[in-house]
């Protein structure tokens, strides 16, 4: 990083960007706005052009969605180009006496955040963020079907309470019939033959339930007649087909982004610890992007926001409790991999049934083990090393 001669804060809405370019916070080239369309783009790199393209840094916040056509054509141009964490920005942002709120000082203040901590940045990569990027949309799009699997689970409750209790109800066979008699009411004038056919689809598990057995659930059920209940389950397993449909489409697209980035290496050292697969493991190296960036494992405990705080005063103590600063996607993804290895993996099951002895409750427990995983991640990435626990200390200590 220490190439770089000029730092080029950008901030961005969607009509416009502002751009502050400095060689250092006492030295400012130039503080404009341009046009967000081709020729504000073309205008910008006019401005730059009076500079080795190898010598600009250009850097801006974590926000919004606006920059991307922006970053994609100064990427092609061969610019190096970070998205900055926040908090970065906002520490600058503290040094300031007078508190200013404008495009151009927000811009100023990214600049002097690029120039502050050039040497703590990653190399430019905006393959790597298009790899968050789809990390992150598949994340949401499992969260939408684990909210919809809940409305629709609630919906059979009322609608065929028998069905709900006594089969699994996400088989592909389950939803194609439901989807087409979604209630207790509708199936007891359904043709056997017709429930059969529609049990055919047998995408996941084995169905062990019969035709005649549903027949006869539907007749003796409780469930009363909700017309309108009944629309809006159909409704919901249609949205649930088109986002399982979406996910997978995302899911084939995050692993060749990942093979296109030379990331599968990481991946594959991530999944030799037992509990950690494919999904949680392409979600962690997609928010860490490279693990060069941390010097050490307490800088990586920092940016998954499970560092702890303490706030005293005086002779006041508080308790410590997590800062949650960092990357909240990130957490999540950590918490899953944590609880996975309790359950699959005997080195950290072990260091969790130590910690819960020790008086911890569930939860602390978890995140004591969720601290040791990422310490064995940092070392195993470093070391590009696979995980071995002959090469690990008791995970007593």
């Amino acid at each position: 990083m220490s190439n770089f001669k000029v730092f080029v804060g950008i901030d961005i809405s969607k009509e416009s960007f502002s751009a502050c370019a400095i060689h250092s916070p006492e030295e400012i080239i130039f503080e404009e706005k341009f046009p967000m369309d081709s020729h504000g783009f073309k205008a910008f790199i006019r401005k730059l052009s009076a500079f080795p393209k190898e010598s600009i840094l250009i850097g801006k916040e974590s926000s919004g969605c606006y920059y991307v056509n922006l970053f994609v054509y100064l990427s092609q141009k061969n610019f190096n180009c970070v998205v900055l964490n926040p908090l970065i920005v906002k520490g600058v942002q503290s040094m300031e006496i007078r508190k200013t709120k404008t495009d151009r000082s927000d811009a100023r203040r990214i600049a002097f955040a690029l120039y502050t901590a050039q040497h703590s940045l990653p190399q430019k990569s905006f393959l790597s963020h298009e790899f968050r990027e789809l990390a992150r949309e598949r994340e949401r799009l499992s969260q939408q079907i684990a909210r919809l699997k809940n409305d629709i689970e609630k919906a059979l409750v009322v609608l065929f309470p028998e069905l709900e209790r006594r089969v699994n109800i996400y088989t592909e066979g389950i939803l194609r019939l439901l989807e087409k008699y979604p209630s207790a009411w509708a199936l007891k004038a359904a043709k056997t033959s017709d429930i059969e056919r529609l049990l055919c689809f047998k995408r996941g598990r084995a169905l062990s339930v019969t035709a005649q057995q549903i027949k006869q659930w539907a007749q003796d059920s409780i469930a009363q007649f909700f017309p309108v209940r009944e629309i809006l389950l159909q409704s919901k397993i249609k949205e649930l087909f088109f986002l399982e449909e979406q996910l997978e489409v995302i899911t084939e697209q995050l692993k060749r982004s990942c093979e296109e980035a030379a990331l599968c290496q990481d991946i594959e050292i991530l999944k030799s610890i037992k509990g950690i697969g494919d999904t949680t493991a392409m979600h962690f190296i997609a928010e860490i992007e490279n693990i060069n960036r941390f010097s050490s494992p307490k800088k990586l405990i920092a940016y998954c926001g499970v560092d702890p705080t303490v706030y005293e005063s005086g002779k006041f103590k508080g308790s410590s409790r997590l800062s949650k600063r960092g990357n909240r996607h990130l957490r999540r993804v950590l918490w899953l991999m944590a609880v996975s290895v309790v359950m699959y993996n005997s080195y950290f099951r072990e260091y969790f049934n130590r910690r819960r002895q020790q008086g911890l409750p569930y939860k602390k427990a978890i995140l004591a083990v969720a601290h040791k995983l990422l310490r064995v991640i940092y070392a195993m990435l470093k070391k590009k090393t696979t995980f071995k626990v002959s090469h690990l200390p008791s995970p007593c200590m």
